[in-house]
């Protein structure tokens, strides 16, 4: 592995995603396997970094837009009627990586599952000469699968970290974790950790 062409690529691991304090942890919307994951990355971010690689995160943003109200696409809102003004907000705590995982070498916003979907992520991964991603984050049926998709017919070569992230249920995980296989290679933080070296 080429560390200095090689980013982990966090994908929402958010304070209003994971913190009890932030906008799901507030409406009750959480659980024990997407809160676990950020304490299970830590050691690999921290290996990344120390050998030359990049830590790249993405941020579910709400727009806001008159007033502050954010524009919410309305599956979304159907789903989780609990958002409000103020969540997932640029700039805003909530908006903000966790701790944990601090700090990012880039961060770019995303508007919807896909982190390459009208973002510049693309754009910064190439200008920073990345073409290896180690993806991790939540949703695992979501924006992580999505992202992944999509960096696959980017032409990034993509591993996917199959205890770094995380879905509501155990199940619907490994049944997205399966469903990945035939467009990245799926490791563990174990693994990786092994292949990067001390």
């Amino acid at each position: 592995m080429n560390l200095a062409t090689t980013a982990l690529l966090i994908c929402d691991l958010q304070n209003d995603f994971i913190h009890p304090d932030g906008a799901y942890g507030r409406a009750g919307q959480s659980a024990p396997e997407i809160a676990a994951v950020p304490g299970r990355l830590k050691p690999l971010a921290e290996r990344v970094r120390v050998h030359g690689g990049w830590i790249v995160s993405t941020h579910f943003t709400l727009v806001p837009g008159r007033g502050g109200e954010p524009f919410i696409s309305a599956h979304l809102k159907k789903l989780r009627p609990f958002l409000a003004k103020g969540d997932f907000l640029p700039g805003a705590w909530g908006h903000g990586l966790v701790d944990e995982l601090q700090p990012a070498d880039i961060q770019v916003e995303k508007v919807a599952f896909s982190a390459f979907y009208m973002s510049r992520l693309e754009w910064v991964l190439k200008k920073a000469g990345i073409d290896h991603l180690l993806v991790a984050g939540i949703v695992t049926n979501g924006g992580v699968a999505s992202t992944v998709r999509d960096a696959h017919v980017r032409d990034f070569e993509v591993t996917v970290i199959a205890d770094g992230c995380a879905a509501f249920s155990p199940q619907i995980h490994a049944e997205a974790i399966a469903g990945l296989r035939p467009v990245a290679r799926i490791a563990t933080v174990a693994e990786l950790m092994a292949e990067i070296g001390g």
